[in-house]
């Protein structure tokens, strides 16, 4: 860092000389000894000499024991002075690097003609003339009068930062009001241009220059802020690129070129070494992201699209053409995919070679965009597109970088270059390209899309985006470049004070921004703005004038693009008046459309066998159809590969052992015990169990349920913690790889609890693969009530997966506005929303969801088709029993909105969730008997059942419900229970699942529910109820009750069973269908057949 004169002179690498003799350690002045017969220093004596560097050097040293003193006196630890020292460490390793690099450079330049001499063998002149180079030729001319006018230009440079930029600092905020530049030197070291390209050949009206500048200076830039007594600099710089310098346009008359338009191809390299405050920079971490930030400013005003023009005559016709020219045309890339992909993954230190998990970065100038990243995989497919804008034919080129996705640092895979030039050579260019660097290829699709000046294929082009599925993006069909100009009588702030006027321009979810002008109200702006548009015909500019601090609006401006579309060449050129703003403000600017137009000798346009209506892009055959011609409109939905594939992860918490004990009492003296509960989490979901209390050895039987996919490398990562009043204690952790659930299918272990004493957990997990079929899903229900338990939710019997393509003839905003619509999908309490598209009235969304269904026969898809702000567009119910009777319960097709106007694209998937572990077996008889007949047992035939769980009396036989064995209800009807015994959790329990053929009254059908009550016990503790269904002689209820007592005390009780049923809303009393009361003596328990009871009335109890 930069120190203070009564410091001495700091030992900086780059003031030392370089003989190795030389030590760096020391102080100048411990290098050179006073002779005492050469009459000493001027600074004194020899001896008083030596002796002042002595101390000067020793407190040098004593300076660096400051930090550490203060560090104890204020009670710091030890590890913030470690941690200074690694920073001190750190940023001392990355300045000595750039001043070896800067050396380095300074000496490479300097010895330039002496190196190439040497290395050609020849003696030290100028190369001869006959040596020339293909592409690049020398200029040393050039580079003499650059050294010849480099002071002049430091004047220059020097006036200009003082005259103009430091006013404008100061203006900016009122705490750099003392700012100024104290030193301003651009050094000896001249630019440099390595080889200057001329592009001939090209537009007769212009010349084309390419500069290979190289500049390697000692330029010196110190500026203060006295207010805050706070320097800073740069005292040193390296900078390397490729300038391009166009001089255009050439004209009859004295200079011959009207002007200089200058501009980097690509952002050059930079390295700058600072001095002052700004040393902090140079730390590790700090160091790029400062020479990152500065590039971002210098790609701001000098890369590609951006530019510096330079007038050289007055009255220069179109400069803000020249400014922003139009883009020469665009490019569509679809990056498709790769093969042959290097594997960057190890594990076990290397021993076993994994895949990669590829991802691409796609840059064409300072435009860049990232693929998504395949998992696990050497040769992904991608399918996205992106578009680009090129500026500069030839010079631009597209680049394609692949990297493995790493929790770190991502690994180089590969990288390919190509200049646009072929690109618009052959219009459309489809090809694997080798990547460089790497292995493997990268196979992209690259199409040329011309500027056309008028609108007349719009309506096309339009029809042809419609049916084009684009990813991330849907497709663009014109671009717009608007040339914001300036700004006329802006209203004054309060106090009648200038304002500092920026303008936000937006179309859509776009938005950009000018600079902002200081204290004028006739602002001049002189800035080019650039969007992609994918329909014209509805879509909007929005243009605020604001305040530099966005909270106070100066003028606002709303222009319809349609107005383009009748205007001479696309083109508006003129004044616009604000709205919300001054009666004479007004905005001047240029906006210019083109429409993006790819030639119809090159379009693809492949079908699919089997549905006439069907595409896809395939990209191996690709057979030529017309670019204009309107595609057919899809039959079926265009789901990815990965569509459909989720399981259901069944995760059954059972028990645990031998947890440690957390709770005290009288303050420490008396050990009790905990309140342990588990907590889940689980592909981004987490999930709680309920809290047992004062018990070591817990058991919860809790079973929780979450949609997985097939990624690898996903944990289960469960942790179990003490309730307390204030901060739970934590009891131990484990974690699960769901690589060995998902394959098997089932893991039924105790897990030891990681990080404390003591302690196990018992999980049981169970991996279910959704089945096409609705032939188990009765059974599959059944399944459910037996295992479900009283502390968790309902089991899921179903997986719904929803893909939500696109919507098309939505209705139009206020009846000419085209909406931003977005789509909600509902079943039960859960909900998926989409993305919002803006502005269109056939969106695509390309959107899939997954939801949980544990009555498939009940629940229904709830659809709504919203816009942003304008309410709903349109709705869609679909009852899922729709799935049960459909071909591989599956539906694929166009669904009418209810509101008549509008149409969806999407497809409906349902699997039955089976499970094989549940410890039930399935029959497939079914019994009806009367109250009088429950004591026969139904022969059952077969061998003993194959049982996987750990709890034996989990043995279930299973009826269906719809046999044709069944006998007829009786004249009050039936009710159907499943009752048996569990033993493990020592539970009664029943399960109500519903009633039929219930007798009707009065007028109306009853409003039944059951009600339970564990005899002789008349008390509210043994007595149970289901929730009331309205109006129905059938109701469903699979409700489950349990009752805890002991196995000998429940074979002495009775099960009294009443269908009730409200007399009136207002009265109390209750109506009695019928009634059946089952003695458990007689009752085998250990079954648990769902059966069929028929009821009685109050006068015959029915005894069994």
């Amino acid at each position: 860092m930069e120190r203070s004169p009564g410091e001495g002179p700091s030992p900086s690498p780059m003031d030392q000389p370089s003989a190795p003799s030389d030590p760096t350690d020391q102080p100048p002045a411990a290098h050179a000894k006073p002779d005492p017969g050469s009459g000493g220093q001027p600074a004194g004596p020899g001896a008083a000499g030596e002796a002042l560097a002595v101390l000067t050097s020793f407190g040098r040293r004593l300076l660096v024991l400051i930090p550490v003193y203060l560090a104890g006196a204020v009670g710091l630890s030890v590890g913030f002075v470690l941690f200074g020292l690694a920073l001190y460490l750190g940023w001392r390793r990355v300045r000595d690097e750039k001043e070896r690099s800067l050396r380095a450079a300074r000496q490479l330049l300097d010895d330039e003609e002496q190196l190439t001499a040497k290395t050609l063998y020849m003696s030290h002149r100028e190369l001869p003339a006959w040596v020339s180079f293909p592409d690049v030729e020398k200029a040393e001319w050039l580079n003499k009068i650059v050294a010849q006018v480099w002071p002049f230009l430091g004047q220059y440079m020097e006036k200009l930062l003082a005259e103009t930029v430091a006013p404008a600092v100061r203006g900016s905020n009122p705490h750099l009001q003392t700012f100024t530049f104290t030193r301003v030197e651009l050094g000896e070291k001249p630019l440099r241009i390595i080889g200057v390209k001329v592009h001939p050949g090209q537009r007769k009206e212009q010349i084309l220059l390419d500069l290979n500048i190289s500049y390697v200076g000692d330029v010196q830039i110190d500026v203060e802020v006295k207010k805050y007594f706070c320097k800073a600099g740069v005292k040193g710089m390296q900078l390397h690129g490729v300038l391009r310098v166009i001089l255009e346009p050439l004209i009859g008359d004295l200079p011959f070129v009207g002007a200089v338009s200058m501009f980097f191809i690509r952002r050059p390299t930079l390295d700058i070494n600072w001095t002052g405050m700004t040393n902090l920079l140079d730390i590790p971490g700090l160091s790029s992201l400062s020479d990152t930030m500065i590039m971002d400013s210098i790609a701001a005003f000098l890369v590609l699209p951006n530019r510096l023009l330079v007038p050289l005559v007055p009255d220069l016709q179109d400069v803000a053409q020249l400014r922003s020219p139009l883009p020469r045309g665009i490019i569509r890339i679809h990056l498709l995919a790769a093969r042959g992909l290097s594997s960057k993954d190890k594990y076990v230190k290397g021993l076993i070679e994994g895949k990669s998990d590829p991802y691409a970065l796609v840059r064409l100038g300072t435009q860049t965009f990232c693929s998504r990243v395949i998992d696990e995989e050497l040769n992904p497919q991608w399918g996205e597109t992106y578009e680009v804008m090129v500026h500069e034919v030839p010079g631009q080129e597209i680049e394609v970088e692949v990297f493995d996705k790493d929790p770190d640092k991502d690994d180089f895979l590969g990288r390919m270059k190509l200049d646009v030039g072929k690109v618009l050579q052959a219009s459309v260019l489809d090809d694997w390209f080798p990547l460089q660097g790497g292995q493997g290829q990268v196979h992209l699709r690259l199409e040329w899309l011309s500027l056309l000046s008028d609108a007349e294929k719009l309506e096309q082009v339009l029809q042809w985006n419609r049916g084009v599925s684009s990813r991330p993006e849907p497709p663009s069909a014109a671009i717009l470049v608007v040339y914001l100009d300036r700004a006329q009588d802006l209203p004054l702030k309060k106090g009648n004070k200038e304002p500092n006027p920026m303008v936000q321009l937006s179309i859509q979810d776009v938005t950009q921004e000018s600079k902002a002008v200081y204290s004028t109200n006739c602002p001049v702006w002189e800035e080019a703005f650039r969007f992609f548009l994918q329909d014209p015909q509805s879509q909007e500019v929005d243009v605020q004038v604001k305040d530099d601090s966005r909270a106070l609006t100066l003028g606002a401006l709303t222009l319809p693009l349609a107005r383009l579309l009748t205007a001479p060449e696309l083109i508006l050129d003129q004044w616009f008046q604000l709205s919300s703003s001054g009666p004479n403000s007004r905005l001047y600017m240029k906006l210019v459309m083109r429409i993006l137009y790819l030639d119809s000798s090159e379009i693809c346009f492949p079908t699919v066998p089997g549905c006439p209506g069907a595409w896809d892009v395939d990209s191996e055959n690709p057979q030529r159809g017309s670019s204009v011609d309107a595609p057919p409109r899809p039959c079926h939905t265009t789901a990815d590969s990965q569509f459909g594939t989720e399981h259901v992860l069944r995760i059954h918490v059972l028990e645990a052992q031998d947890l440690i004990a957390k709770d005290r009492f009288l303050g420490g003296l008396v050990k009790g015990k905990s309140d342990p509960y588990v907590k889940l989490k689980l592909a981004g979901r987490s999930f709680r169990s309920h809290v047992v209390r004062e018990d070591l050895n817990p058991r919860w039987n809790e079973v929780f349920e979450v949609i997985v996919t097939s990624v690898p490398g996903q944990e289960l990562e469960v942790e179990v913690f003490d309730k307390d009043l204030d901060k739970d204690d934590f009891l131990g952790r484990c974690k699960v790889h769901l690589t060995t659930v998902l394959n098997s299918g089932f893991l039924d272990e105790w897990l030891t609890l990681e990080d404390v004493p003591s302690g196990r957990l018992h999980l049981r997990l169970e991996r279910l693969t959704p089945r096409p079929t609705a032939a188990e899903l009765e059974e599959v229900l059944q399944v459910n009530s037996l295992i479900q338990t009283q502390k968790s939710a309902e089991l899921a019997a179903a997986l719904l997966s929803i893909y939500m393509e696109r919507a098309e003839d939505l209705p139009l905003r206020k009846g000419t506005k085209h909406p931003s619509p977005y789509a909600t999908l509902t079943v039960g309490d859960s909900s998926h929303k989409t993305k919002t598209i803006s502005q269109t009235s056939a969106p695509v969304w390309d959107e899939s969801a997954s939801f949980l269904i544990r009555k498939p026969h009940t629940e229904s898809l709830e659809l709504q088709v919203r816009g942003e702000g304008t309410g709903v567009l349109g709705s869609l119910s679909l009852p899922l029993s729709e799935l049960l009777v459909a071909d591989q319960l599956c539906l694929d097709r166009w669904f009418t909105l209810s509101s008549g106007q509008g149409q969806v694209l999407l497809r409906a998937q349902l699997g039955i969730l089976v499970s094989q572990h549940s410890g039930v077996e399935a029959h497939s008889h079914s019994y009806s008997h009367s109250s009088s007949s429950l004591s026969e047992e139904p022969e059952l035939s077969g061998g003993p059942p194959h049982i996987t769980s750990s709890a034996p009396e989990l043995r279930q036989r299973l009826t269906h419900v719809d046999s044709p064995l069944e006998a007829p209800a009786g004249p009050l009807g039936q009710v159907k229970l499943t009752l048996w015994y569990y033993s493990e959790e020592r539970k009664l329990v029943s399960i109500v699942h519903g009633c039929r053929s219930l007798r009707q009254n009065g007028r109306d059908p009853p409003d039944p529910y059951v009600s339970l009550l564990l005899l002789p016990d008349k008390n509210r503790g043994t007595k149970r109820r289901t929730s009331q269904k309205k109006r129905t002689l059938s109701p469903e209820f699979n409700e489950r009750f349990e009752w805890e007592l002991p196995l000998d005390e429940a074979q002495r009780r009775k099960l009294d069973v009443s269908v009730k049923s409200n007399s009136s809303f207002m009265s109390r009393e209750r109506e009695l269908l019928g009634k059946v009361q089952l003695d458990l003596a007689e009752t085998d328990l250990s079954q648990g057949v769902a059966r069929w009871y028929d009821l009685m009335d109050d006068k015959d109890k029915g005894s069994s």
